[in-house]
């Protein structure tokens, strides 16, 4: 069933402005918890009350459109079915210039149970839309946790010296400017700056303060961000409305200066609501068809990225259509020598397995049904898929179909590059500037 649900702006926002309302825990939302969890009674950790909260926010107050970018909760208690939850929002403060809202936030139970409570940073829509919105069917407990971790893991950092190549639409300009705002990168940008001054006032965006290098046409744009990674005033590359080979191949150039030893890569990471913890997609957007030597350095690079997140030993699950190795398939082929590869110190810093099926990799109740043992599955960090068609339709599935989002970066070169889709909104752009901030070389 959907629901016309109108979206409160930053705007219409007011200090001390309270909302409030209740929903009932049903069968379903208690079936995909205890999955997740583990569990085989009834009884839900008050954690899965972190996914109603980011529920509210997001289609309730303020509202389709909003994005959480930060989090600091307190949890207790627990719950079962029937139980009727109350979900309480109370805007603390109004950051018109970031276009932040601070909300003080509290979800209790029956009896007046606390069940969680404490603070979100929220990036409000800018518009009054309206959205037509399934009723809530099922929420994962941990909605919105692996981006909210990703930029407290920035606070402490200085902002990083980056190269914006070509940012042209307004959600590429949008993106650089909340980054900067947000204290992770300090943007340098490079294209038509008649178009990019017009693209600015149109969406009201301040532009005060940063560095504008003009340039004739996204080529250009790309070679002038390059150029100042080069010359060392940029630490980092952002992709801005360009087409991804435009920057890429301006990167890899032999005479930019810019590669390494290693492979070249990309890797999504992505919050999905129904998995406890990152997840790295890995190569959806450069590597067509690697083979295992490319494979090997595409690991390399995903738990050096992992490792900067914070997961000191990570699992990659190297995936497959099946978990048993055949000579008809090279992906189980290509998993088996990974292993090996890993088992002899060619590979090191995470532990591998393979060939796992998806399902294998990431649903602890598929490993118990199937009988698995390993290490990885059912709690991979890191999937790394067979092909880029694999990964990219993957990593999009989750994104539209399961409502993860997402950060995408490119590693392998001396610095970090932010690569997202020139559909991604702003915030996919500034999750991806958090994983620059914690990739860059200073």
């Amino acid at each position: 069933m959907l629901t016309i649900r109108r979206a409160k702006p930053l705007s219409e926002l007011e200090r001390g402005e309270a909302f409030e309302v209740q929903d009932t825990l049903n069968a379903a939302h208690v079936a995909r918890f205890s999955v997740m969890f583990g569990l085989d009674d009834k009884v839900v950790p008050a954690r899965a009350a972190g996914a109603l909260l980011a529920h509210v926010i997001t289609t309730r107050f303020p509202g389709p459109g909003s994005r959480i970018v930060a989090e600091n909760l307190r949890y207790g208690g627990g719950m079962a079915e029937g139980d009727v939850l109350t979900t309480g929002l109370v805007v603390l403060d109004i950051d018109q210039k970031a276009g932040v809202a601070r909300l003080a936030c509290r979800v209790t139970g029956p009896g007046g149970m606390v069940l969680a409570e404490g603070e979100v940073e929220v990036l409000p829509p800018t518009t009054a839309e309206e959205r037509a919105l399934p009723q809530m069917t099922g929420l994962g407990p941990h909605a919105g946790k692996v981006m909210a971790d990703l930029f407290a893991r920035c606070r402490a950092l200085p902002p990083v010296p980056t190269a914006v190549a070509h940012p042209c639409d307004a959600e590429s300009l949008r993106g650089a400017i909340l980054a900067a705002q947000q204290g992770l990168i300090t943007p340098i940008l490079t294209g038509p700056e008649g178009r990019i001054r017009a693209i600015a006032e149109k969406e009201s965006l301040d532009l005060g303060g940063m560095t504008l290098i003009g340039t004739e046409h996204s080529h250009a744009s790309a070679e002038a961000a390059v150029a100042l990674v080069r010359e060392g005033r940029a630490a980092a590359l952002m992709k801005g409305s360009l087409h991804t080979d435009e920057l890429l191949g301006a990167a890899i150039a032999k005479e930019a200066g810019l590669r390494t030893e290693r492979r070249v890569s990309h890797a999504f990471v992505m919050d999905a609501p129904l998995y406890p913890r990152p997840l790295i997609i890995t190569d959806a957007a450069v590597n067509i068809a690697p083979d295992l030597e490319a494979k090997a350095d595409i690991i390399r690079n995903a738990i050096k990225l992992a490792q900067a997140m914070g997961i000191a030993t990570p699992k990659v699950a190297i995936l497959a259509a099946v978990e048993t190795v055949t000579p008809k398939m090279q992906a189980t082929l290509d998993a088996a020598a990974l292993c090996k590869m890993a088992e002899r110190g060619q590979i090191t810093g995470g532990v591998l397995d393979g060939p796992l099926a998806f399902d294998n990799a990431i649903s602890p109740a598929a490993v118990a049904a199937k009988g698995i043992q390993s290490p990885v599955a059912g709690q991979a960090d890191i999937l790394l898929v067979p092909d880029l068609e694999a990964g990219n339709m993957l990593a999009k599935q989750l994104a539209y179909l399961g409502g993860a989002e997402s950060a995408g970066i490119v590693l392998g070169l001396r610095v970090p590059m932010a690569l997202t889709s020139r559909a991604d909104n702003a915030m996919a752009r500034l999750a991806s500037a958090a994983l620059l901030r914690l990739m860059a070389p200073v």
